[in-house]
């Protein structure tokens, strides 16, 4: 797939439809995957990649991108297509400066994830059927391929994408039954002291990067709250649980309804807390009261918390003769 992607990147870049390719590069480890622009055929060949450890979503660097002069080649996975369609909706990114091509997936792993199987030294993976090949300097190394996919891609909502102006490889298609909240309904089920305990547990390892923010395609304020100087607490660590709790509290009330559960804030995250539960949780809950919605499944319908219906789960309110 990289062979062709970079084919169909040099081809685009010679006839002038765009003038950059946003994609993936290499950093110090083969498993250290960024986000890069790349502005000609030479700087391709120096450092595009697209492998096993791709996992990065894109469609967030697309906000700045799309604004500047030319077309911007994007290659997105089908998980990135929903973010992307999200910002659309959101009008955080011009769609006429951006030639999105999709390529499909079937799954990414990480570092992280191949090290907790024991795997170490590890210089490259490839998939071969049901399996992962790693090599390594210890010599070659096969897990499942199942067995090696980051949390994220084990409950993909969809190898389908959901916008492309181009498609290369074959189209997915969605997944009916991922388990996605199965989690949530682990800690649903739970005592609300367990649950308060769980998750003091989990955000009192936080550092305060921000990482989970600057990655989150939701997160797009040009200026966030937690950078506002009078708030106390901007550019800090927590003091103690309350601005533990308060940052992943509020961060996730402010994506709740435009999350499209793409798992970036938890794949950043140096202490490995699980981020996405909190928002996963929010769109299980207004999946229930209010209907199933994805955000980013499309660019016009108006998400269930910006929206108002007389059938809203506020019970408390009767509505007669179309007033209150």
């Amino acid at each position: 797939m990289q062979e062709l992607m970079l084919a169909k990147a040099k081809e685009l870049l010679q006839n002038g439809t765009v003038n950059r390719v946003l994609g993936w590069q290499a950093g110090e480890f083969v498993y250290d995957i960024t986000p890069a622009v790349f502005e000609s055929e030479q700087d391709l060949d120096a450092g595009f990649v697209y492998n096993e450890f791709c996992g990065n979503n894109l469609s967030k660097y697309l906000i700045k991108e799309s604004r500047k002069e030319g077309k911007v080649l994007a290659f997105l996975k089908p998980c990135d297509t929903y973010s992307f369609n999200q910002l659309i909706k959101e009008h955080r990114i011009i769609r006429e400066n951006v030639y999105v091509i999709g390529v499909p997936c079937e799954g990414k792993t990480d570092g992280e994830t191949l090290k907790s199987k024991g795997v170490k030294g590890i210089l490259g993976a490839k998939s071969e059927g049901d399996e992962l090949i790693i090599d390594t300097l210890y010599g070659e190394q096969r897990l499942s391929k199942r067995d090696a996919l980051t949390a994220r891609c084990l409950t993909c909502k969809s190898k389908k994408h959901v916008v492309y102006d181009e498609l290369l490889g074959e189209e997915g298609e969605e997944v009916p039954e991922n388990h996605r909240f199965e989690e949530v309904e682990k800690l649903e089920a739970m005592t609300p002291d367990e649950r308060f305990a769980f998750w003091r547990g989990e955000l009192s390892r936080c550092i305060r990067c921000n990482a989970c923010r600057n990655v989150c395609p939701a997160c797009s304020c040009e200026k966030c709250v937690f950078d506002n100087p009078a708030s106390g607490i901007s550019q800090k660590a927590a003091a103690d649980s309350f601005e533990e709790n308060m940052f992943h509290i509020i961060r996730a009330f402010h994506v709740a309804g435009r999350c499209t559960d793409c798992g970036e804030c938890s794949r950043v995250c140096p202490q490995n807390i699980p981020l996405h539960l909190l928002n996963r949780k929010f769109i299980k809950d207004i999946d229930a009261f209010y209907g199933e919605y994805q955000a980013g499944e499309d660019t016009e319908s108006r998400a269930p918390l910006t929206n108002f219906t007389y059938d809203d789960v506020e019970p408390s309110i009767v509505y007669k003769g179309g007033k209150k």
